[in-house]
């Protein structure tokens, strides 16, 4: 458990452990989302990025694509056309 203190401009520094858990680094910015009457605070880059993976969940699969060889196969073929174009 970590506490600290919040400043007349509502600022607090977030301690270092928990900076460290959430991947924070100098100039990153958080997010604070309320669920369930709780206030949960992430780092926005790794919010955005698990919302990424959820957007792409079972497109590999829709595609066909089984391991790595299948999609630097596909990878291959789309530079391909982009050339040709």
């Amino acid at each position: 458990m970590e506490l600290a203190k919040v400043t007349s401009k509502g600022q607090i520094t977030i301690p270092i452990e928990i900076r460290k858990k959430l991947g924070i680094k100098n100039g990153d910015k958080i997010l604070f989302v309320e669920e369930s009457g709780r206030i949960y605070m992430m780092n926005s880059s790794m919010d955005a990025l698990m919302e990424a993976q959820k957007a792409f969940a079972g497109e590999a699969e829709r595609l066909g694509l089984k391991d790595d060889d299948d999609v630097m196969a596909m990878i291959k073929e789309l530079r391909e056309e982009s050339v040709v174009k």
